[in-house]
């Protein structure tokens, strides 16, 4: 994988704001002094105007963003998953949420891959935060491609949208021609009859990497990628638990709330069958290399194939 072309997410969203802003000049973008790190600096650059730095203050960057939609603008309110849905949780939920506004809220820097800012920033919570608001939609793409497609979703869409992107670049997996991105629609990216591996975000190109590996063992895995965890495809889930008998789903955060919960509620009510949920188990990250610890929890190639063998 050395070899394959390696962008994180959150440069595509500040690259594919640029584009948008260039076609719609009511797209605004607000930041809390995070410009350099969300990358959204590079919306800044192009259309200062159109920028607002509210300072080390989410709560107040969401109300504001609240007023922008009301007065007919397409606000981007940016900072890092911790803050973005952690502390401005009250203001998406009661400002955003319960009117509905066309807000899109694009944080960046979520789970451990953050690496040595540590527990503090390290947001395993923010799916899970994001999911129990009424309408939100929840995006977590895999890579530059799909993250520049669900910037282009979020802003086509009308209402309030949650996009997770990371610090850590990876792969670009998803660069074929015939490549479509549907908001609630998952993609099949390796066919498989043994057992299914349902992955999001970067957790996508090693779920990938460990169906290779299952291969040369001669266990055939399915692997859907799932971009869109709110609203979830659950037609797609549900043939896959009916044909493959087995699920494995795969996520950087925590297995309390995230892909994993969604998953097991949409089998618990329409499809049981095994079950596996593989990502951060109920405890808190820890500074170190990104790299370094996606391997410790578990959750790089060699941590998914070695969980799956065992739930096998």
């Amino acid at each position: 994988m050395s070899e394959v072309k390696k962008i994180a997410t959150r440069e595509s969203y500040g690259n594919a704001l640029v584009e948008l802003a260039g076609q719609d000049d009511r797209i605004v973008v607000l930041d809390a002094d995070l410009a350099a790190a969300t990358k959204t600096s590079t919306f800044k650059k192009a259309y200062p105007k159109r920028f607002i730095d509210c300072g080390i203050a989410e709560g107040n960057m969401m109300g504001v963003a609240a007023g922008l939609a009301c007065a007919g603008k397409i606000p981007f309110a940016s900072s890092f998953a911790m803050f973005a849905a952690g502390r401005a949780f009250e203001q998406v939920r009661n400002s955003i949420g319960y009117p509905r506004l066309n807000v899109k809220i694009g944080a960046t820097h979520a789970g451990i891959s953050v690496g040595e800012d540590g527990a503090t920033h390290q947001c395993n919570e923010d799916i899970a935060l994001m999911r129990t608001i009424p309408g939100m939609t929840i995006i977590n793409p895999a890579d530059d491609v799909e993250a520049r497609a669900a910037v282009k979703a979020a802003y086509a869409h009308n209402g309030p949208v949650y996009m997770r992107f990371g610090r850590l670049a990876v792969p670009v997996i998803n660069d074929s021609p015939n490549y479509s991105f549907e908001l609630g629609k998952g993609i099949t990216l390796k066919d498989g009859k043994d057992l299914t591996i349902i992955a999001t975000g970067l957790c996508v190109s090693y779920a990938l990497e460990a169906a290779r590996r299952l291969a040369r063992d001669g266990i055939n895995a399915r692997v859907i990628n799932i971009h869109t965890i709110k609203p979830l495809d659950e037609e797609l889930i549900i043939r896959a638990a009916k044909e493959t008998g087995k699920i494995v789903t795969v996520e950087e955060h925590s297995v309390i709330g995230g892909l994993g919960s969604a998953v097991c509620e949409c089998l618990s009510e329409h499809c049981p069958c095994r079950t596996l949920r593989i990502g951060v188990n109920d405890v808190f990250g820890e500074s170190g290399p990104a790299v370094k610890l996606l391997a410790k929890y578990g959750l790089d190639e060699n941590g998914i194939y070695t969980k799956v063998k065992a739930f096998l």
